[in-house]
């Protein structure tokens, strides 16, 4: 199996080869002024308690933190929207060891910006067996210290922010997935500021090993 890096360095040159290079400079700029910003340093971490949550799911459902962890340990994905061919990439590679994940006991949730309706599309799309939550506004992104506002120039590439993060066009998370033991305290940790990295699957299911054996 094709592991996610080796995927998303094939997407970065396929991009590369349809986006104008104007455009990608304008992209490459914003990410190394988030990255200049010292954000990354102000999410949450390893050994610091995960902040609660009550968010709607694709499917209607509302879906709570404090319920889940009461079931057992929960992966916790943070991803910008259904537009993002990276997060789109990443999802389904983590679709693909959902199995892995389910078998330690764990809980996969993934959490966007985004209204309910496209979450429920990507979900449907990508035949997402896990619940895909929408963070209207990213208040729930903010406490994790993710939260942080996109480039104006990004409207040139025509997504539709403005409709499917309902009026919050802008504020997006970084990448971050978290894994959380039981007790609520996050035992293992991915942020990046680049938009093109994610956690990697197979990391987080060593994760969950790695917490099976503390607990």
């Amino acid at each position: 199996m094709t592991d996610l890096a080796t995927e998303l360095r094939a997407l970065n040159g396929a991009r590369d080869q349809h986006i104008p290079a104007e455009m990608r400079q304008v992209m490459d700029r914003a990410a190394l002024e988030l990255a200049e910003s010292g954000q990354v340093t102000r999410a949450r971490t390893v050994g610091e308690r995960a902040p609660g949550f009550t968010l709607p799911s694709a499917t209607g459902a509302t879906v709570a933190l404090e319920d889940l962890l009461a079931e057992g340990p929960v992966v916790l994905t943070f991803y910008r929207g259904a537009w993002c061919p990276y997060c789109n990439l990443a999802l389904r590679a983590l679709q693909r060891h959902h199995t892995g994940i389910t078998a330690r006991g764990a809980r996969l949730v993934a959490v966007s910006p985004q209204i309910p309706d496209e979450s429920l599309t990507l979900t449907e799309k990508h035949s997402l067996a896990f619940d895909v939550l929408s963070d209207l506004g990213s208040d729930t992104a903010k406490q994790y210290g993710l939260a942080f506002d996109l480039a104006a120039a990004y409207d040139k590439l025509g997504f539709d922010l403005q409709r499917v993060n309902d009026g919050h066009p802008r504020t997006l998370p970084m990448p971050a997935t978290y894994v959380i033991a039981r007790d609520g305290v996050i035992h293992w940790a991915f942020v990046d500021t680049d938009y093109t990295a994610r956690a990697e699957p197979a990391d987080i299911i060593t994760a969950l090993d790695n917490l099976g054996e503390t607990r």
